[in-house]
């Protein structure tokens, strides 16, 4: 089912209405503009159609106008002749074919009316067609800009995890590498400080002692 059901609807609709109502703004667009390009062809088939035919009318209407003429002139030449009686009878013909003329003059003012509308029409359907499209080209650039976005966005926390990843592996390093670098203790390290603390032992039982 379409979403248009006659030209008016095409002409009166509200696009930016009928977008918001939308679950795909995007797909519903592009469905209206195929329903306005195949109405525009369909406009313009029947408008050519009419041209042709208001052509060939004008070509009739030439031919009528030529044919009184001849009649005229067959009037004007039995009444030269002394034949009022012929003169007559092309008078008579004469009037027939200029009422035949005045019904084409006025099929051919109903046709100029039509052409004119269908003109009408489709310059008014070109210019909502070409709103669709400009419309149609705003949301495909706000869907872009949207991905674009999220893109940079997503390639900005791969980055920052990756920058953390890569300074933990640098503190991992940095604390191996001291480990390694640490000067081993040996055993008269170890005696050293046993002694050491041997003393404070001392001390602190002298003072100890000294405060009895």
């Amino acid at each position: 089912m379409g979403v248009f059901s006659r030209f008016k609807d095409i002409v009166n609709a509200n696009i930016n209405a009928l977008l918001d109502k939308a679950e795909d703004p995007e797909k519903m667009l592009k469905l209206m503009m195929q329903e306005m390009e195949d109405t525009l062809i369909e406009l313009k088939s029947n408008c050519a159609a009419r041209m042709a035919s208001r052509i060939r009318l004008e070509r009739r209407i030439e031919e009528q106008k030529a044919l009184i003429s001849r009649w005229q002139s067959r009037a004007e030449l039995a009444v030269d002749k002394g034949r009022d009686d012929l003169a007559r009878d092309a008078l008579i013909e004469k009037k027939k074919e200029l009422a035949t003329l005045s019904s084409l003059m006025k099929d051919l003012d109903s046709y100029s009316e039509i052409i004119d509308q269908s003109k009408a029409e489709i310059n008014q359907l070109e210019d909502k067609l070409s709103q669709a499209k400009l419309k149609l080209k705003s949301l495909q650039e706000k869907a872009r800009a949207a991905e674009a976005e999220a893109l940079a966005n997503e390639r900005l926390k791969r980055n920052t995890e990756s920058h953390f990843d890569d300074l933990e592996s640098i503190i991992d390093r940095i604390n191996a590498e001291n480990e390694l670098n640490r000067p081993s203790r040996t055993t008269a390290d170890k005696f050293r400080d046993l002694e050491e603390q041997e003393e404070i032992e001392k001390e602190l039982e002298a003072l100890k002692k000294g405060r009895e």
